[in-house]
């Protein structure tokens, strides 16, 4: 476990370093995927001395696509969770990408393929990939600094505005404490109030210099996406990412979920079951950190383009830098068993999380916001994407991703769905609608897992 979260601190060091050499380019050595080798990481090794960051290539392992399916039959059933998404990608093909469970605990409507659920913080990948593009086009540079596209920003330590990135904004290093306003956020406050409110909050190091996960200052990005382009971030990225890779089912904001030919209602536990719930607005004012809506089929094209296999929307050298890790982020081994026994190390690259996963790169992120989760993860040595995205508040399903990449790796040990199937949940969906103060108990965070 040593070797691993040395080289993995050797790979983040390595690319905090060379960041500010990419200036107005997005090309950096980032993880191998197999169809799209990065060459440039080994000549970069040889200059450094250090370790090859690249993982050994994973040879071709039986991987039952229909015994994960059963596992996600088996998670709706009895009404343990109201509905699930579950969408699996290997080598640029959709293996799965299917529905199950029901949209509303009220009604039944079964939930398929085109299901709109709401994406919590997986919308960060958005964030960070259409800001890349932008780079790409000479619009942005990843150094850029805020103060540029927003002259009125301020921080409350002297000089401090004047130093944040728009890297240092994707990667949560904007130098405030963990986040920051997100309680005012969850209590209707306005984005752009909060963001003035910035300029007297406490900080815990200068920007660029520490790790503090972020909903209100991440979303400022979406000013500078205006600021370059004179187009509203949300509008930009239909343009550019929904349209292009044909995520006809994804949308931004409560109007667009709710618009949506069908869409998963958000549950939480009350009356002794799943409640269905209106979404809440609240975390839908930060788009860039939390807006997105799509469907498990919109997911599918994502992890496709994200594996490498749309390099005419996402090219390579863009996949690599948004994949490579800037700041590291130990906290992110602690909580689920899995993330205790498999993670060596983790690290926050540019709207994504990257993990050692028992040796390999994981790209990664987690979200939840009241009534709804989900989480996706890329495996780069098994050219494999997993999606999977539910509509209740239970931490049940997401023992289902590890127990997938433990599939395409091979490892045995790991009892992650197991285990959580052994936890008590409601067997039955409540016929009444909980107190109100029930509800409102429920969490309602846009923060990862």
């Amino acid at each position: 476990m040593k070797d691993t979260s040395t080289r993995q601190a050797w790979r983040i060091g390595l690319v905090a370093a060379l960041l500010p050499l990419a200036l107005g380019s997005a090309a950096q050595s980032g993880l191998q995927w197999k169809a799209q080798p990065a060459p440039s990481t080994a000549v970069q090794a040889a200059a450094t001395g250090a370790p090859p960051a690249g993982n050994s290539q994973v040879a071709a392992r039986p991987f039952d696509v229909r015994s994960f399916e059963s596992m996600a039959q088996q998670l709706v059933a009895g009404g343990r969770i109201p509905g699930l998404a579950v969408a699996i990608v290997r080598d640029g093909r959709v293996l799965s990408a299917r529905g199950y469970g029901v949209t509303d605990a009220r009604n039944g409507e079964p939930v398929d393929a085109h299901t709109v659920f709401r994406l919590a913080s997986l919308s960060k990948s958005f964030a960070g990939t259409v800001t890349g593009m932008l780079v790409n086009d000479g619009l942005l540079r990843w150094d850029s600094r805020l103060t540029d596209y927003l002259p009125d920003f301020r921080l409350s330590l002297p000089n401090a505005a004047e130093q944040v990135t728009v890297a240092d904004l994707l990667s949560h290093r904007v130098g405030l404490t963990h986040n920051a306003y997100d309680r005012d956020l969850e209590a209707n406050a306005d984005f752009h109030a909060l963001t003035m409110k910035m300029a007297n909050a406490p900080m815990t190091c200068a920007p660029g210099q520490c790790y503090a996960y972020q909903n209100v200052a991440f979303s400022l990005v979406g000013d500078v996406v205006f600021a370059a382009t004179g187009q509203f971030y949300s509008e930009e990225v239909a343009r550019r990412i929904f349209k292009p890779l044909g995520m006809h089912d994804a949308s931004y904001g409560l109007e667009g979920i709710e618009a949506s030919a069908r869409w998963a209602k958000p549950h939480v536990r009350g009356g002794g079951g799943w409640v269905p719930l209106k979404p809440k607005p609240n975390y839908y004012r930060v788009a860039p950190a939390a807006g997105v809506n799509a469907s498990i089929s919109d997911m599918a094209q994502w992890l496709i383009a994200q594996t490498g296999h749309r390099p005419d929307v996402l090219p390579a050298p863009l996949l690599a830098t948004l994949h490579s890790p800037l700041v590291s982020t130990p906290g992110e081994l602690r909580g689920a068993a899995w993330r205790r026994t498999r993670l060596g190390a983790a690290g926050y690259a540019l709207g994504w999380r990257v993990f050692n996963y028992a040796g390999h790169d994981v790209v990664f992120h987690g979200g939840a916001v009241q009534g709804y989760r989900g989480a996706m993860a890329l495996l780069p040595d098994s050219d494999l994407g997993i999606a999977i995205l539910w509509n209740s508040e239970s931490a049940l399903p997401s023992g289902l991703l590890p127990t997938i990449l433990d599939s395409a790796l091979g490892l045995t040990g790991g009892q992650w769905l197991d285990d959580e199937l052994a936890a008590p949940e409601p067997a039955m969906y409540a016929n009444q609608p909980g107190t109100q103060a029930g509800v409102e108990a429920s969490a309602a965070n846009a923060s990862p897992e």
